[in-house]
């Protein structure tokens, strides 16, 4: 998927004793390296299909740093435990995957385990490729291969001891991973079984969407509970949803097709990768993993949300706001209020056009229980998506008082939830982490 935050394993007493009961598996053993001359060769139908996998799966996300080739590895993910560089997936015989059989590859998406008999850190999230059929990985690992083979040095993972010591990863994957193949629900259509295959599986949202145990795994029983990724909040789906207007299938096709509703705003961070690669996929296949959202999502009353999003709106200010509000408003609000009339209410203002950002009242920056992604959006900016080329939000230069006193004053007054706590601290790390 994405270039995503993904805990890595961490390691406890228990851990360790898992991996003495695992211990056939700890040591897996090399499988032996093929040469181009014996790759099978691949049909029209399976190159067009893996081409599609690798967009619905996000791979060049993870697989190409800034400004490089595609696929050739380096880019860094960072964990609470130290940042696990991506490898190079292109078929160079020295650097890449050029000499691996399908085999090979088959065992690393579902094992977790690579050619030479290593385990792999499940911020290479198999615990979903797991699922995969046989026909769609053969069709992933054949259009790999028809890619041209750069060759690039492979970066060392920065970890410390004992999460740089790889065998113990068997005993992960005894507590945490059960490569089993992904089952439909009875209860869904064809459409929505095939959703939430794709969904589960090669484009794993769960691994950002959830929040992660202490040994960085998947909490199962809060799937789409909401995460972190890079950085950024990832926010909570499905029956989990936050959001004030609800998702439903249009919100949801439209945010994934293009990175933009018009009840939740712009994808932005480590989504926007996601959605330009959606952009480009099998549009049936984008549409039937929104079908699927919304069919465990729980449905919104229209007119309820029609009442909600009018009475978040009635909150926007107009452009010549003049920065007073209520006498009884914290000093940090009062503040925020002088702060957003200065640099903010020029384009968050009020609505006459659906070419005008949404309603702040409506995003998750404001709504999400920390500030994180509304400093993010401050200090980045927000890059628009391929389907929504017209929006984008430059980068406000802020102080870290100043960004403090803003969020302060956009939580008082576009929502009714709890006021941020620690905001100069937060506002501070942003600042020191842009650098």
């Amino acid at each position: 998927m994405m270039k995503k935050w993904l805990v890595v394993t961490g390691v406890s007493v228990a851990a360790v004793a898992a991996a003495g009961i695992y211990a056939a598996d700890v040591f897996p053993g090399e499988i032996a390296p093929i040469a181009v001359a014996d790759l099978p060769e691949p049909t029209d139908e399976q190159l067009t299909m893996g081409e599609n996998l690798a967009k619905l799966g996000d791979c060049s996300a993870c697989h190409t740093p800034e400004g490089s080739r595609d696929m050739i590895g380096g880019f860094g993910l960072p964990t609470p435990f130290g940042t696990i560089y991506a490898t190079n997936i292109t078929p160079d015989p020295d650097t890449g995957i050029g000499t691996w059989s399908y085999a090979a590859f088959e065992r690393a998406m579902r094992d977790g385990v690579d050619r030479e008999g290593r385990h792999l850190y499940p911020a290479f999230p198999y615990d979903h490729f797991a699922g995969m059929t046989d026909d769609d990985l053969m069709a992933l690992y054949l259009y790999l291969m028809t890619l041209d083979p750069i060759p690039a040095e492979r970066k060392a993972n920065e970890l410390a001891f004992p999460f740089s010591f790889r065998p113990l990863l068997a005993g992960w994957k005894l507590l945490f991973h059960d490569p089993q193949p992904w089952t439909p629900n009875p209860e869904f259509d064809e459409e929505e079984n095939r959703g939430a295959y794709l969904a589960e599986t090669v484009g794993h949202c769960g691994a950002c969407h959830s929040p992660r145990n202490a040994f960085g795994a998947v909490m199962a029983d809060r799937t789409f509970a909401g995460g972190e990724a890079e950085g950024w909040l990832v926010p909570p789906l499905a029956s989990h949803s936050i959001s004030p207007a609800g998702w439903d299938e249009d919100s949801y096709a439209d945010y994934l097709f293009d990175g933009w509703s018009e009840l939740h705003g712009i994808a932005g961070g480590p989504m926007t990768p996601v959605v330009d690669h959606l952009y480009e996929a099998d549009e049936d296949d984008v549409f039937a993993i929104a079908v699927w959202l919304a069919r465990i999502t729980p449905p919104m009353d229209e007119d309820a949300r029609d009442a909600v999003v009018a009475e978040i709106a009635a909150l926007d200010l107009p452009e010549g706001f003049d920065g007073a509000i209520a006498d009884s408003a914290p000093a940090d609000v009062l503040k925020g209020a002088e702060v957003f009339r200065a640099s903010c209410v020029k384009c968050h203002k009020e609505r006459i056009s659906n070419t005008q950002p949404v309603s702040l009242g409506l995003t998750y920056s404001v709504n999400a229980p920390k500030p994180t992604n509304l400093f993010n959006a401050i200090r980045h900016g927000i890059e628009p998506g391929l389907g929504s080329t017209s929006r984008k939000m430059q980068p406000v230069s802020l102080s870290p008082a100043d960004m403090a006193a803003v969020a302060a004053f956009v939580r008082w007054q576009f929502t009714d939830l709890p006021a941020w706590t620690d905001l100069e601290a937060q506002a501070a790390a942003a600042a020191e982490a842009a650098h």
